[in-house]
């Protein structure tokens, strides 16, 4: 007996009014802005953190700003399309047509940080302790996120839980997709193209029947991720924050090693976006670089051990 799988058929949308609206991936990175702020807060208000509580607001605003999003959207561009970029540049400003990086927003983050603590005269690696913790908040929400969009999606699978994804279909051969857009013609004349299929696929059973019979059964990598990358890390670095004694850097090198690690098992159940480099993913190849950054720091924390404030009346 065939299982029916469940076609993946959310909009992308939370408000839409034409061609214009309220996207669900802008609000998760809002979200998760306002919680990275309200938790840190905490942090700083608890003596875990050099900056005062009122200095957390701006901090994370600009952080986001020069940080997250320059640094995840350039390093999409350089990691995943060069080609494309050096193409047509301007592609880097159209946002809404999707491609974050996670790798490049950990970097942009990590130097703005830098950059801020040699400002304003503060530790580095205690910006980075606190901000490590709260970050697993952003990248759950964007991975739900990759999930409602329907991208990012896993590779074919046969467990029972597997979700046939629409956005499959922008990879297939031309004749495949003619073959798809003609059948589908006869449900609506207005599936004429590949775009209008997986936007129509929400409002129409007839097509979602269809393409049942057509999309390759997949793992949810994206809710796969989001558990792995999302509540286990924060989970972890929220403990470890707040029942341990731990030298400044200490939590920057877990967080490097632990997301690097969770982020090639995590990886083993999505479809690689990018062509294989030493048999591994994209995302699994950058990662190792994130095992030696962690290593790194947990050397430095030993060497130099430093304390916050809430430790040293311990």
């Amino acid at each position: 007996m065939l299982l029916a799988y469940y076609v993946h058929d959310l909009s992308p949308f939370l408000l839409k009014i034409g061609g214009f609206g309220l996207r669900w991936y802008g609000l998760s990175y809002l979200a998760g802005f306002v919680i990275g702020t309200l938790l840190y807060r905490r942090l700083a208000q608890r003596g875990y953190s050099d900056l005062r509580p009122d200095q957390v607001a701006d901090f994370i605003t600009m952080g986001a700003l020069f940080g997250v999003l320059l640094g995840g959207r350039l390093g999409y561009m350089l990691f995943y399309d060069p080609v494309g970029f050096l193409q047509d540049p301007l592609r880097f400003f159209r946002v809404w047509e999707g491609g974050m990086a996670s790798h490049g927003g950990i970097l942009g983050i990590a130097l703005y940080s830098l950059w801020y603590a040699r400002k304003h005269g503060l530790s580095w690696r205690n910006l980075c302790d606190n901000l490590v913790v709260v970050a697993p908040v952003g990248i759950f929400l964007g991975r739900c996120a990759n999930f409602i969009n329907g991208e990012l999606y896993g590779r074919a699978a046969t467990v029972p839980w597997a979700i046939q994804f629409p956005k499959e279909i922008l990879l297939w051969s031309p004749g495949r997709q003619e073959e798809l857009i003609t059948r589908a013609s006869a449900i609506d004349p207005a599936f004429a193209s590949p775009e209008v299929l997986i936007s129509g696929v929400a409002a129409s059973p007839a097509l979602r029947g269809l393409l049942s019979t057509y999309l390759t059964p997949r793992y949810p990598s994206q809710i796969v991720e989001a558990l792995l990358e999302g509540v286990f890390l924060f989970a972890l670095l929220w403990i470890l924050r707040t029942r341990c004694r731990l030298s400044d850097g200490v939590l920057s090198g877990v967080f490097l090693i632990a997301y690097a690690l969770v982020r090639i098992a995590g990886e083993c159940f999505r479809e690689p976006d990018a062509p294989l480099t030493a048999g591994m993913t994209r995302g699994q190849f950058l990662s190792l670089f994130m095992i030696v950054s962690g290593i790194l720091f947990l050397l430095w924390a030993r060497l130099r051990p430093r304390y916050p404030k809430a430790l040293l009346r311990v």
